[in-house]
């Protein structure tokens, strides 16, 4: 019988952070040095910039599901489920399991990062009637939502319920709504050539921001430029407007307007996953507080990065973070690894210091804006910089071909514009796909863990 005792890693989450740095864990950890635990609810990384090219049907669910039992060398315990509530005294995690049990992880160092949850506000109606777009089965519903509506106009003999089956609202208009109205835009004005009945000129999008520009972190010019292209496409971009109120049926926006539509989808930012709150440690704006090292003070063998982690961001300054995207998860996940591992050695742990290459943003066909290395690129040589990125973010091989197979497939071949089934009786919106409700209080957590400890004594 084994009885060495080798100390635990347990990594909570499985995006690009923490997919990377168990990665590393695994390469420069020989498996007599430590036990590596993930805890995720699948066991695959969601590739989440492409994921509206999944909800419009360029790409299908599996090519951006990146499986982490596909490595041969693979060797870390998965435990299928969500951490929902973590004691940092007693070093303890709760995790709920995809069973709806409840179960205590114990550890010796733990990574936090459990992502973002999309972020709402107190605004009636939005959760009833809203559509998120952060996970694959939204982005598969998304778009047996959106073709259900073309099926129920095409059928309908009443004008003003084919009218507001026709129109569609994104809020947000960050890279994820931009990117999401986009290729929505071009699934439908594709798909209508399909009905017959319709006509193409009542079909219109609405894409609404609170904030005075279109991605400003692009800049003036190629913001303006992504704006205009839409425009182009006749998708109404409205800025300094946000949603007043959510109905079934319609929207009421804050500058009055009242726009007749079955389909309302947010996606105006993300916040730190609710497990942060359960630690009772400091936040900022809901992140953890961290140092450059992305450990937490004060608690040894505690580091958390990514979305959910105000990780300070070095080459800024004046006391900068740095913003939640996949870029930074991706190397934070690395670093981390190296000062997990560090830590096991007696080492000394180094900061994360990054050097930024740049942003993409694919608007389908041929149509993007990108700005790799400060470059300024538009149309063709934007779209090669784009998806050239986002086949060498793709981690597998496999990943890669399936991507590219599905590009070449949707620009030779079209969509056959098909529901798979999703769309049931009940429907299902924002608040049925992320689970916020299912954590614990801080309080819940230690009388878990003290009455575990109790009853084992």
């Amino acid at each position: 019988m084994d009885t060495v005792t080798r100390p635990r890693i347990l990594v909570v989450g499985a995006g690009f952070a923490g997919v990377e740095c168990v990665r590393r864990l695994e390469r420069k950890l020989t498996p007599e040095e430590a036990d590596v635990t993930l805890v995720t609810p699948f066991a695959y990384q969601l590739y989440l910039p492409l994921l509206p090219q999944v909800a419009s049907g360029v790409l299908t669910p599996q090519s951006i599901a990146l499986s982490l039992r596909r490595s041969k060398k693979y060797r870390t315990r998965i435990i299928p489920g969500g951490a929902v509530g973590v004691d940092l005294k007693s070093k303890v995690c709760v995790v709920r399991t995809i069973t709806d049990k409840l179960v205590n992880e114990r550890y010796d160092y733990i990574v936090l990062a459990p992502g973002s949850v999309t972020r709402t506000f107190d605004i009636p109606g939005l959760t009833e009637h809203a559509f998120g777009l952060k996970t694959l089965a939204e982005a598969a519903y998304l778009r047996d939502h959106v073709i259900s509506q073309l099926d129920l106009a095409d059928a309908s003999d009443d004008p003003a319920e084919r009218a507001a089956r026709l129109q569609f609202v994104v809020v947000g208009g960050g890279y994820a709504g931009t990117e999401t109205a986009a290729c929505l835009q071009r699934l439908t004005h594709a798909a209508v050539q399909r009905y017959p009945r319709l006509d193409p000129g009542l079909i219109k999008w609405h894409l609404i921001d609170i904030a005075p520009k279109l991605m400003p972190e692009l800049g003036d010019k190629l913001g303006r430029s992504a704006q205009e292209i839409l425009r182009r496409r006749g998708i109404d971009v409205s800025l300094g407007v946000s949603i007043d109120k959510a109905g079934p049926e319609e929207v009421t926006f804050t500058d009055g307007r009242v726009v007749p539509t079955h389909t309302l989808i947010w996606t105006a930012g993300v916040v730190a996953s609710p497990l942060i709150a359960t630690l009772g440690a400091e936040t900022v704006r809901g992140r953890l507080a961290v140092g450059a090292e992305m450990n937490l003070p004060g608690h040894d063998g505690v580091f958390a990065l990514g979305d959910s982690a105000a990780v300070p961001d070095v080459a800024k300054g004046d006391g900068a973070v740095c913003p939640p995207t996949a870029q930074h998860a991706l190397r934070q996940g690395k670093k981390v690894a190296d000062n997990v591992i560090a830590a096991l050695r007696g080492r000394p742990l180094e900061p994360y210091v990054h050097h930024d290459l740049g942003l993409v943003v694919d608007l389908g066909g041929k149509d993007a804006v990108s700005k790799p290395l400060g470059v300024e690129l538009r149309g063709v040589p934007a779209q090669a910089v784009a998806r050239g990125y986002h086949l060498g973010a793709l981690r597998t091989n496999v990943a890669k071909t399936r991507v590219v197979t599905n590009w070449l497939l949707n620009a030779v071949a079209g969509d056959d514009f098909v529901r798979t089934g999703f769309q049931a009786r009940k429907p299902a919106r924002l608040k049925d796909f992320e689970y916020t409700d299912s954590y614990l209080t801080p309080e819940q957590v230690r009388a878990r863990v003290e009455e575990q400890t109790a009853g084992s004594s």
